[in-house]
């Protein structure tokens, strides 16, 4: 199991994914998600993975040779040539198929499914950021303003965050902050997420990066997030009134007059359900 989110802002493009590999309890790996394809000045992309690790080491090794041939020229259409990140998705789609077609029938004899899922985005010059969220088909979607942000792997710990801060409008490094705390909130529940962490940052219309880091236990800002986060939600909690059983005072009451009828108790083997 794994946990990747990637999030498309105005300002730019935030991508997070842990390392966490497992084929049971007593078999847990470390494994990179994450891969950053750039040429300054003409094209940033980034690839996260999750599900099959052999199934994703295998696409991304094909991703760097893998072909479409551009029906107008005749010409060859790779990631480092696309004029869009929509043709860079086709290609990738395409790397997706390639290795089914070579492995999957030898998969499923095995009882293996093919299951991988990427995220895949960045900014080729003379367009804009764009995202999408790749399966196991080859096919894929993409990020919108009301969809601003992707999550494959182990997502549902970390959505209610997202879904709370992230907009179009959210700043890069609070866009940032917050994707560290979908993955400490991750980190928190699912022992199959861990770290160390890759979180790589965008700016817009830079065609290059340098904000990208590895995180790992004795990251100072993680270590802080953690614990202050933790700290903050159990300061909310406590300032949240308890609910009233017993017709003490309260402008909040749980019981109110106007609620709906409360749940019959069934009190002797005569009494009806309905």
């Amino acid at each position: 199991m794994t946990y990747c989110v990637a999030v498309k802002l105005n300002a730019g493009l935030v991508f997070l994914s842990d390392s966490r590999t497992n084929a049971g309890l007593d078999q847990i790996s470390t494994y990179r998600k994450m891969i950053v394809y750039e040429k300054p000045g003409d094209r940033f992309m980034c690839l996260l993975s999750a599900g099959n690790l052999s199934i994703s080491q295998s696409v991304r090794e094909i991703l760097q040779v893998e072909q479409l041939k551009d029906p107008e020229t005749d010409e060859a259409i790779t990631i480092w040539n696309a004029k869009s990140m929509f043709d860079a998705a086709r290609v990738l789609g395409a790397a997706v198929r390639h290795v089914y077609e070579r492995d999957g029938e030898s998969l499923k004899r095995a009882g293996v499914d093919f299951n991988v899922s990427m995220i895949f985005g960045g900014q080729v010059a003379g367009e804009g950021m764009r995202l999408f969220q790749v399966y196991s088909a080859g096919n894929f979607i993409e990020a919108t303003a009301e969809t601003p942000f992707f999550q494959i792997g182990e997502s549902k710990y970390g959505k209610p965050v997202l879904d709370r801060v992230i907009t179009p409008d959210t700043p890069l490094d609070e866009a940032a902050k917050c994707v560290l705390v979908s993955m400490d909130s991750t980190l928190k529940s699912n022992l199959s997420v861990g770290l160390p962490l890759d979180l790589a940052v965008y700016e817009a219309d830079q065609l290059k990066t340098d904000r990208i880091t590895c995180i790992d236990d004795n990251n100072p800002y993680f270590r802080m997030l953690h614990n202050t986060w933790g700290q903050k939600l159990r300061e909310v909690f406590d300032s949240i009134e308890h609910p009233t059983w017993d017709g003490s005072h309260t402008t909040i009451p749980l019981m109110a007059a106007n609620s709906r009828r409360a749940l019959k108790k069934i009190t002797t083997p005569k009494d009806k359900l309905i």
